[in-house]
């Protein structure tokens, strides 16, 4: 264990060690009866990517480690303590769709190091996160508080969801929310290919290195797929995404092309859109260019992120939005 994460653990134990303390007898008058609990659905054991989670009694105080549990929380009206701090803006404020369900959640720290003594300071009774983001502080988070890591954060987002669901108890509600949004995504996709005669759509992003061309495996790719819309050939496969150069670009081509920029994309984009060979592409020439919010389309990996996608999609075809 390196030096920083070591101190970091031993000032979480210490932090919340003193917190324990300070909870005397208060925290066990305060919990529920064990006939209130079962009742509940709890205690239960999760199953998840690390193992297995014993969760005595229903979480009301949740810390997400990454922004796509962040926002599955959120969705499922669980109380969010705490959050990574790399997801705030340049304003230090999640992103407004997430309301007041945010407002007073505390920051723990960035993605890369996420800050173990914050997050013993909230007090949590469940914290989650991923195995690609966290695995290294699986042991020093589960000391803490019961954890449950997911495998991944792009292609199971549905199922994260439920995972989400199942350690919080709303399993119901998860299920719930995936199939009115994938019900959604049905209906709006067939009026996409109604008033549009069945459009191949191609998502681009535009970063500081290869372009890519986000594929079948991905968040947005995922959404085309569950609304029945067609892909270019070169974005229909079982991947994440398909890097081009820009020699490549025409790659990107479709009926329907939707962009975004992270980072330093905006200088690619300049530079790339300047060439023949991008303004050769037949949807260009149509004017089927629609540039779109890389926050919502690219890293908001939740439900939230889908409806808002889908909203820009009945924006750009002219249909009815399908919102209930």
């Amino acid at each position: 264990m390196s030096r920083p994460v070591r101190s970091a653990v031993t000032a979480a134990a210490l932090v919340l060690t003193g917190l324990l303390t300070a909870c005397g007898s208060t925290a066990t008058d305060a919990a529920p009866s064990p006939a209130a609990a079962v009742e509940e659905g709890f205690p239960r054991t999760v199953t998840h990517d690390k193992g297995t989670t014993e969760l005595p009694d229903r979480p009301t105080r949740v810390v997400a480690l990454d922004n796509s549990l962040v926002e599955a929380v959120v969705a499922l009206d669980v109380p969010l303590v705490g959050g990574i701090g790399s997801y705030r803006d340049q304003q230090g404020a999640f992103p407004e769709y997430l309301g007041d369900a945010v407002a007073d959640t505390e920051d723990v720290g960035p993605l890369e190091q996420p800050a173990l003594e914050r997050i013993a300071a909230l007090q949590p009774d469940l914290i989650l996160s991923a195995t690609v983001r966290h695995d290294e502080l699986y042991e020093q988070l589960s000391q803490i508080a019961p954890t449950v890591f997911v495998a991944t954060t792009g292609p199971s987002w549905k199922d994260n969801i439920r995972v989400v669901g199942e350690a919080t108890g709303t399993e119901e509600r998860a299920e719930e929310l995936i199939g009115d949004y994938e019900e959604r995504a049905a209906a709006l996709g067939a009026a996409v290919n109604a008033a549009a005669g069945d459009p191949t759509v191609s998502m681009v992003r535009f970063v500081d290195g290869p372009t890519r061309l986000y594929a079948k495996a991905s968040f947005s790719g995922i959404v085309f797929q569950d609304m029945g819309l067609a892909r270019p050939a070169p974005q229909d496969v079982d991947t994440f995404a398909v890097e081009v150069s820009e020699e490549e670009i025409r790659l990107a081509d479709g009926d329907h092309i939707f962009v975004s920029s992270y980072s330093g994309g905006a200088e690619t984009a300049a530079r790339v859109e300047s060439t023949p060979l991008w303004t050769d592409l037949a949807g260009v020439k149509a004017g089927n260019v629609h540039r779109v919010e890389d926050a919502i389309w690219m890293t908001s990996v939740s439900l939230q992120g889908a409806h808002m996608m889908m909203d820009d999609m009945a924006e750009v075809f002219g249909v009815d939005p399908q919102r209930s």
